[in-house]
């Protein structure tokens, strides 16, 4: 069945080779009025690297019009026009080929290595529902749906933690996620030996709050990882309590002991080659920094802990059309289904919600419409990165550009980028807009309520200033987003001075309010 299987991969790969090594010039079209013409090109500009003026010799042209192989599309005609090379399939016979063998492309393209195995850890299954928030949410529905994704390739996959709250596993029943449940508590027994033997505070005399065994150090641990590795460099001591030591134990022992079904040959036996198990922490923005702290807890506590451990960072989570931001998981589903009940009534008539035949469609429209909304955009996306990296990060190579004159170029004339100031200013005007709608910066908003977009602007500006030029502030106790809105007015700040700056090029002052 799989030599039968036509393959976009497989064709490209045997149209660029046709071209010579290392070449990758064709690409598939995707547009109506593309496609009434031509399924692949190979564009004009790209040929000219490759063949002079761009002509592509016969021989070549004659080669890919019996092109062949395992998984290639059969070939109906390719010829040079104005836009490139131009080549078009044998409809028909793609559409005989595809249809005699549907099932074969309703799975993965190819298996991923035999015998990989991932561990999937997402902490915001240890809260209950009612504390579940929207950026939690989202997740359970990445590491469900990786979950899925991995497993149709042939990994195989566990689930940490084991839900032990029955209310949260009757919530994750209602949104289709296919969660374990647990009976029971891992031993954290042998891992609280251990710890004792390593922690500073444990020793010293102190009286320790209920739950806290002592501090451990993190900060050499963070140095021998290396700047690459990406952990915060602010961290440094841990505190360690038994619900850590109690998540170490659950995901020591998932590790260590796979499922009957999991692997042929290693089910139900501890497995010595924890290397070759990857360790995914599927966590919200918000819980990034205390995940690193458990990702470098196990390795100091464990000799054998996993050395492939990765974080898969989620970004914040603003649905729109919904009464508030700070809206639990449960309510928002309540709040869709609400609105999928409304629509549903409108269109056909009668109070829908109360016919059990509904019921279950209700249901699936409802998970369909949350689903959509957490899982469309990658969970790293960030307001913040778009402002940097599109505004901030290349502005100094703008403004060089701006002043910059060939005056090598022959002939009497000079070119001068004017434009690109202007067309700067206006694209950083739409994407800080979109954020400032977007982001809560402040850690209390209610204070500008009433104020023109503007003068909030202006507002928050001076406030940017005055923050981040009282280093005492840091010192005093804090909630824990205070970070996080320190480094949003900080970015603030800098949008205003790429702003300022760009208008004063263009001679103009910034204007406190319009």
């Amino acid at each position: 069945m799989a030599t039968r299987r036509l393959g976009v991969r497989e064709t490209l790969g045997a149209l660029n080779a046709a071209l010579g090594p290392g070449s990758t010039v064709w690409i598939k079209e995707t547009r109506a009025r593309h496609l009434r013409s031509r399924d692949f090109l190979a564009p004009h500009r790209a040929l000219q690297a490759l063949f002079d003026d761009g002509q592509v010799p016969e021989h070549l042209l004659h080669v890919l019009a019996c092109l062949q192989g395992p998984g290639v599309a059969p070939v109906l005609r390719c010829a040079p026009t104005p836009a490139g090379l131009s080549l078009q399939l044998q409809r028909p016979a793609v559409f005989e080929r595809v249809l005699s063998a549907v099932a074969a492309y309703a799975t993965p393209a190819s298996s991923a290595l035999p015998g990989q195995r991932v561990l999937l850890h997402c902490p915001a299954l240890r809260s209950s529902p009612c504390a579940l928030r929207l950026s939690q949410l989202r997740t359970v529905l990445v590491a469900d749906h990786l979950a899925r994704a991995l497993r149709a390739h042939g990994v195989c996959v566990r689930l940490v933690p084991a839900v032990q709250d029955p209310h949260m596993l009757t919530f994750l029943q209602q949104l289709r996620v296919d969660w374990p449940a647990a009976s029971e508590r891992a031993s954290s027994h042998t891992l609280r030996s251990h710890a004792l033997e390593e922690l500073t505070s444990a020793h010293d005399g102190r009286t320790l709050s209920p739950g806290i065994l002592g501090r451990l150090c993190l900060k050499e641990l963070v140095e021998e990882q290396g700047r690459t590795a990406g952990y915060d460099p602010n961290l440094n001591n841990c505190l360690v309590t038994e619900d850590l030591l109690s998540v170490l134990a659950e995901l020591q022992e998932a590790l260590w002991h796979w499922p009957e079904d999991s692997h042929p040959g290693l089910a139900g036996a501890p497995d010595t080659g924890t290397d070759s198990c990857l360790v995914v922490h599927v966590v919200s923005c918000e819980e990034e920094f205390q995940q690193q702290k458990l990702d470098l807890l196990w390795r100091k506590l464990v000799d054998k802990a996993p050395l492939r451990q990765k974080h898969l960072i989620c970004g914040p989570v603003k649905v729109t059309g919904t009464p508030g931001p700070l809206m639990t998981a449960p309510e928002y589903y309540k709040f869709r289904h609400a609105q999928v009940c409304k629509a549903s009534a409108l269109k056909h008539g009668g109070d829908l919600a109360q016919d059990p035949g509904w019921t279950e469609i209700f249901g699936v429209l409802s998970v369909a419409t949350i689903k959509f909304e957490m899982l469309s955009t990658a969970p790293q996306n960030q307001g913040e990165w778009l402002l940097l990296f599109n505004n901030i990060l290349p502005f100094p190579d703008l403004l060089s550009q701006t002043a910059m004159l060939d005056c090598t170029a022959p002939g009497l004339h000079i070119t001068a980028r004017t434009e690109m100031m202007c067309k700067f200013l206006v694209q950083l005007s739409m994407d800080f807009s979109s954020y400032y709608n977007r982001v809560h910066i402040l850690g209390v908003s209610t204070q500008h309520n009433g104020l023109g977009r503007a003068e909030r602007y202006r507002v928050k500006t001076k406030e940017a200033e005055d923050e981040t030029s009282r280093p005492h502030l840091f010192q005093e106790p804090r909630p824990h987003r205070f970070g996080q809105m320190f480094v949003r007015l900080q970015l603030l700040r800098a949008v205003r001075e790429v702003l300022h700056t760009g208008l004063a090029m263009l001679g103009l002052p910034p204007l406190s309010h319009i």
